[in-house]
């Protein structure tokens, strides 16, 4: 799937659940989609972050809202009444990421729903794939949408890359948080789950997904390198995370039992 980019044309209005403050956007499609802005708190590493685990999530065949790139304009910031929104957009200017807006989607309760056993096996195996501390009974991040089940903000995931230096060598650890997750009481067929979607993976298509990661995510005072040096390391981390995968897939196991 190729990389998509759509021009924000409007600020909406704010979602002010979220830690970074996404929005609600317009844009020169005339599409809706929540803007995760490169200048929020958790800075561009929580793009990344959203990038590589949310087109995994689509190469798995996972339910995911679409993603693109989001051009920003900082004079939308002359627009906004709010101080707050003013100096965020200013401090986005560029190429920010965007999913898809669900309108009417609700917040997923497992008191009130009941997710399929198969669906929750691939999403408990794809969070320990990608390290994602974010998706407990506390916080699901997973929305319905015209009952169906969506995966959403994934910013807190590949939590390693926060003062990364670039090594991959812990890459085969397993997942202990994975004890936390919401779905784990329903899946049920880990296994199966490691089988399926670990052959939908390679170095190619992990080389593909992170390729398209633009320089601007890449760079800052705490980059260990050129862009591409970085590029170079994350498909190196994935590449030994999958290779490595019996040991987070045999602690979900463990964390369930």
């Amino acid at each position: 799937m190729a990389a998509r980019t759509v021009h924000v044309t409007r600020y909406v209005t704010p979602l002010r659940e979220g830690g970074s403050m996404p929005a609600v956007v317009e844009a020169d499609d005339d599409g809706l989609y929540v803007l995760k802005f490169r200048g929020a708190g958790q800075g561009a590493k929580a793009l990344v972050a959203e990038w590589i685990a949310g087109r995994l999530a689509q190469v798995l065949r996972l339910p995911m809202p679409d993603l693109v790139f989001a051009e920003l304009d900082p004079v939308l910031a002359r627009t906004e009444g709010d101080s707050e929104i003013q100096h965020l957009i200013q401090a986005s200017g560029g190429l920010n990421l965007a999913l898809d807006y669900l309108p009417g989607a609700i917040n997923f309760d497992p008191l009130a729903w009941q997710p399929d056993p198969a669906l929750a096996s691939r999403i408990v195996w794809f969070d320990a794939f990608i390290s994602n501390v974010d998706r407990t009974a506390r916080n699901p991040n997973l929305m319905l949408w015209h009952r169906r089940l969506y995966l959403i903000d994934h910013g807190a995931s590949l939590y390693f890359h926060h003062g990364w230096d670039g090594d991959a060598a812990a890459a085969t650890g397993a997942f202990p948080l994975v004890r936390d997750h919401v779905l784990l009481p329903w899946a049920d067929d880990l296994d199966g789950a490691d089988a399926e979607l670990s052959a939908r993976l390679d170095r190619a298509t992990l080389r593909a997904i992170v390729d398209d990661l633009p320089d601007a995510w890449l760079q800052g005072p705490d980059a260990f390198g050129a862009p591409a040096a970085q590029r170079d390391a994350y498909v190196e981390w994935l590449c030994r995370r999958l290779d490595g995968r019996a040991a987070f897939v045999a602690e979900a196991r463990r964390a369930r039992a």
